[in-house]
């Protein structure tokens, strides 16, 4: 009787007793909580003195890591860090990316990363949930701070649609000036000669590749890019209504325009229904992405389709083989793995009206 009392004792006791987390581990010891993973993971880049100062401190605090993840210790894992949850892109990107983590056998996580620091926050916890290789769209893929910090954790980057991929990181990438340049002659082609141009988010690698290409085809044209005609965005439907506004509200505008993106293309039209302009009559637009926006909007957009869906599938492809192949000791093989942009002819463009 006087042992079964203790252990009913004992089993309030435990019933009632915190739950201890490794981000209480971590205040313990006095460390990241990224650092405690890396140390019951047995991963490298942790010093003796460190490894030693966390296990005290998993032992005075009785932490246990939770049953249902020890069991998943040996799964493969991908993670993905996105930048702009109102992009018409992300639902395209994850329905790439999690029908191939299935084909792949592996598990495939997403967090949110609007600024540098909260990606930097973000890849933390996925370092927690032990993820062994991370995709980075842009900016995030150019960003030095959050490549330390994914070599420090002995986690993969792998950067996505980069314009300017790097030689010692694994990419999924396009060809954002080529595509822009063939948008452009598309245009002139039409007979346009006063075509606006809508920035994308000077952040992002791409942007100044799409521009590029939109001023090598008016050049190549001999053809003049008046400064009213360049109006900044970025990537967001709000940014491309005031640039629409910008280029439109004038008395000498383009009759066409070319936005960076699908979205901002898709705030422009609406700012030319607004004003009563006929599409393609009296205003041309054209986008890129062709993100599900494009065959949503009235007119249907002209755009350059940028396969998302595939590329997303691709780059969990290509890192969970990498993952694997790492566990195994070897030292997985850069990549940089091209996807090809086609134009798709829509009816937002036309000849211009005289």
């Amino acid at each position: 009787m006087a042992n079964e009392s203790k252990r009913k004792d004992s089993g309030a006791k435990s019933a009632h007793r915190p739950v201890v987390t490794i981000h209480d581990v971590a205040r313990h010891a006095g460390v990241s909580s990224m650092t405690v993973s890396r140390v019951m993971t047995g991963k490298r880049h942790v010093s003796e003195a460190m490894r030693e100062r966390v296990n005290a401190a998993i032992a005075e605090l009785e932490y246990s890591p939770n049953l249902n993840a020890r069991s998943f210790s040996s799964a493969v894992r991908v993670g993905a860090i996105y930048s702009n949850p109102s992009s018409s892109n992300l639902g395209t990107f994850l329905m790439g990316a999690f029908r191939q983590s299935g084909e792949s056998g592996c598990q495939f996580l997403i967090e949110p990363g609007a600024n540098e620091a909260e990606a930097i926050a973000s890849l933390h916890r996925l370092v927690e949930a032990r993820i062994g290789g991370v995709i980075l769209p842009p900016p995030l893929c150019d960003s030095q701070a959050l490549l330390d910090l994914a070599a420090s954790a002995d986690v993969i980057p792998l950067a996505f649609a980069t314009a300017i991929p790097r030689e010692g990181i694994s990419a999924i990438i396009v060809d954002d000036y080529k595509g822009a340049f063939d948008m452009t002659r598309y245009l002139i082609g039409k007979g346009h000669r006063a075509i606006g141009f809508i920035q994308g988010d000077p952040a992002h690698s791409p942007s100044q590749r799409r521009e590029q290409g939109y001023r090598a085809a008016m050049a190549g044209a001999s053809l003049t890019i008046r400064d009213e005609w360049i109006a900044p965005g970025l990537f967001s439907y709000r940014s491309g209504l005031d640039a629409a506004h910008k280029l439109l509200d004038q008395p000498n505008r383009p009759t066409a325009i070319f936005a960076s993106n699908d979205d901002m293309a898709a705030a422009v039209t609406a700012v030319a229904h607004g004003l009563g302009l006929r599409i393609p009559g009296d205003l041309s637009i054209a986008g890129f992405d062709d993100a599900q926006i494009a065959a949503t909007i009235w007119p249907e957009l002209t755009t350059i389709r940028q396969p998302i869906s595939d590329m997303a599938s691709r780059a969990v492809a290509l890192l969970s083989d990498q993952v694997r192949e790492a566990r195994t000791g070897a030292r997985p093989e850069v990549k940089h793995v091209r996807e090809m942009l086609t134009l798709v002819e829509r009816a937002s463009t036309g000849a211009p009206i005289d």
